[in-house]
Order: structure tokens, then C-alpha cells, then sequence
């Protein structure tokens, strides 16, 4: 690939080391890509919050993608670029299959440009502060009603015992759509807006920087990873990343904790 015009990366797993920290490494390879005015996005999971906490020790001032590219927000201005969110009505469709198959269900939806997050009943006692950055004690808990209520940038799906994986099989097997569901490594099964990825988010926000697909390096390591690395011009799987990540990659570097993505930058940047 030649030098890239912009930067793509998710966080946790990738970019992240292992403690959820931003090496200096990584961080003297995202500035020297700055530098030479290449667009450094992060493209995330996440939601505004869980930005925050890091994006001065990342130092991302300019544009995010959150939720698995449900929605594009510049970090410092706040302007929301898109939002694009699952209907109520979708929602509580699934919602009502799933749980007629897997008892005790847990769900929780996040709204209002990522800074809303409203939980079940129960949701808050199974939560880390690592699953959501935010405090579980400050989560609080509706009925599960005013969850599926309002339409939402993601829903978010979780149980007591079984792994996420298994939820998502059974999500699969129900066989219906209208829906986008992922994982990201997270304890919890992921869902979006109909046609939802990081890939339709990157290619919003390329389109409006004026950036061609091309011209896109993209890092992942999760399954909600797989469709930004097929899109970009080059996909960089961390050698920690799930096989079929791996396998869709045109590249794979070494661990997040032995700095994978710096460790392209800066053969990109002959730094």
C-alpha cells in the first residue's frame, strides 16, 4: 500500500494493549501519521464516553465512529456527522423471539448520540466497569418496557451464564432480519441498524473528508472488525485477532501488546 490518507483503527484489542492503555509507542506512530496529515479515526464499540477516557492519551481531537459505525461524532466540536439508530419497533421484535428461547435475558440500549444508556432491571449487578467505562453503580435500571421503547444506536443483549458467542448463535439461528449483530470481545451481543458495520461508517465519513477507499488503512481484531477490513484499501488483523479476522485480512501484524498497529505506521512512514 502507499502512504494512506487516513487511519482507521478500533481500540480494545487492537490499538489498546492489554491494560486498555495507550502505549508510547503507539502513541509517537499515531502523531507521526498527524504529522504528515494523514487522518488518524478511531472506529469503535464504544461510545463517547468510553472515548473520553482515552482520547488524550491517544490524542484524538478530531472525528469518531461509535457504536460499530452507527454513528460519527467529532470529539471536540460535538457535531454529530450521522446517527443512524435500530427502530423501536425492530427491537422489540427480537427481542420478544430471543427471550421466548433463552430465559433470563438481559438488555440495555444506548441512545441519545452514545450518552444515554439505559438498563434492564438486573443489568447493573452482571456489568463491569470495563464492559460499558461506565459505572455499573450509575447504570440504574428500568423495566424492560422502557428499554425496547425508543429506537436505539445499539442494543445491547447479555446473560448471566451464557457466553456471548452462544447468544449470538442463537440470534443467528432465529433466522430473521432487519437487524446487524456483531461482537466485539465484549461480554454481550451487539446490535444495530439494519446494514450498520464500521465499514458503512468509515465509508460515510471518508466520503465527507473527501477520502477514497483506497486511500484507507484500517487495524481490527474482532468479529465487528471483519467488514472495515475487507473495505479498506489495506486490512491489518493484530496476531491476537479472531481467525476469521485474521483469515479476511491483507495483513497480520504482530499482538496489540507487542504494538501491531505502530508497528505498520511506522514501516508505512519509514520512522
Amino acid at each position: 500500500m502507499t502512504m494512506p490518507r487516513l487511519i482507521a483503527t478500533d481500540l480494545d484489542g487492537t490499538l489498546l494493549d492489554s491494560d486498555s492503555s495507550v502505549s508510547p509507542r503507539t502513541r509517537r506512530a499515531l502523531d507521526a501519521a498527524r504529522d504528515r496529515g494523514i487522518h488518524v479515526v478511531p472506529v469503535t464499540a464504544r461510545q463517547p464516553i468510553g472515548l473520553r477516557a482515552l482520547a488524550g492519551d491517544a490524542g484524538f481531537e478530531e472525528w469518531a465512529l461509535c457504536g460499530n459505525g452507527a454513528f460519527g461524532v467529532h470529539l471536540t466540536t460535538g457535531r454529530m456527522l450521522f446517527a443512524e439508530e435500530l427502530p423501536s419497533e425492530t427491537i422489540r421484535t427480537l427481542a420478544d423471539a430471543l427471550r421466548a428461547t433463552i430465559p433470563d435475558l438481559l438488555f440495555a440500549s444506548v441512545r441519545e448520540g452514545g450518552e444515554s444508556f439505559i438498563a434492564q432491571h438486573g443489568y447493573a449487578e452482571v456489568a463491569a466497569l470495563s464492559d460499558h467505562k461506565r459505572d455499573p453503580r450509575t447504570m440504574g435500571g428500568v423495566e424492560l418496557d422502557q428499554v425496547l421503547a425508543a429506537p436505539s444506536l445499539k442494543l445491547v443483549i447479555r446473560h448471566p451464564e451464557l457466553t456471548p458467542s452462544a447468544l449470538f448463535e442463537a440470534l443467528t439461528a432465529l433466522g430473521m432480519t432487519g437487524f446487524e449483530a456483531t461482537l466485539s470481545g465484549a461480554p454481550f451481543v451487539e446490535v444495530m441498524a439494519q446494514g450498520v458495520t464500521k465499514a458503512t461508517g468509515l465509508a460515510r465519513l471518508c466520503a465527507h473528508l473527501g477520502v477514497q477507499q483506497h486511500d484507507v488503512l484500517a487495524f481490527g481484531d474482532a468479529l465487528n472488525d471483519l467488514e472495515m477490513l475487507r473495505w479498506a484499501g489495506h486490512g491489518v488483523a493484530v496476531a491476537n485477532a479472531v481467525d476469521v479476522v485474521r483469515a479476511a485480512a491483507d495483513e497480520v501484524s504482530v499482538t496489540n501488546d507487542e504494538h501491531g498497529v505502530a508497528t505498520v505506521i511506522e514501516r508505512m512512514l519509514a520512522i
